[in-house]
């Protein structure tokens, strides 16, 4: 399981989904879509129609990946921080039963509202 206290694991910015469908495909259910990504130098995250699944890529080749899936259903409360002037990182934060605080900050011009929106639909 990723170490979701590490605050520099994921600092994310928007990812293409057709350049991770492929790291991630053997880990989707049927019918389930991939909704956006996000990648960092090496780490990533996927927000699916039904969890999130992220990505922590280890070792000097890259070759070993620690995959984390979080189901929204799981999901207690969250957070979402959009960017401002001169705060350009979004931030969300959830809270999973039994794991306790997952926090993932965006740079750049991410807008996350749509990702709230899609946690709030099968959190609440």
């Amino acid at each position: 399981m990723i170490d979701f206290a590490n605050g520099s694991l994921f600092k994310l910015s928007a990812a293409n989904p057709k350049d991770l469908a492929p790291a991630v495909a053997p880990l989707l259910i049927e019918h389930e879509r991939i909704v956006a990504c996000f990648k960092s130098v090496r780490d990533f995250v996927v927000f699916t129609d039904k969890r999130l699944i992220a990505c922590n890529v280890q070792g000097m080749t890259g070759r070993k990946r620690d995959y984390s899936s979080l189901p929204y259903r799981k999901v207690q409360a969250f957070s979402v921080e959009t960017a401002g002037h001169f705060d350009m990182d979004a931030e969300l934060e959830l809270y999973f039963s039994g794991l306790g605080k997952v926090r993932f900050e965006f740079k750049g011009a991410v807008d996350i509202r749509p990702l709230a929106q899609l946690i709030a639909h099968y959190a609440l």
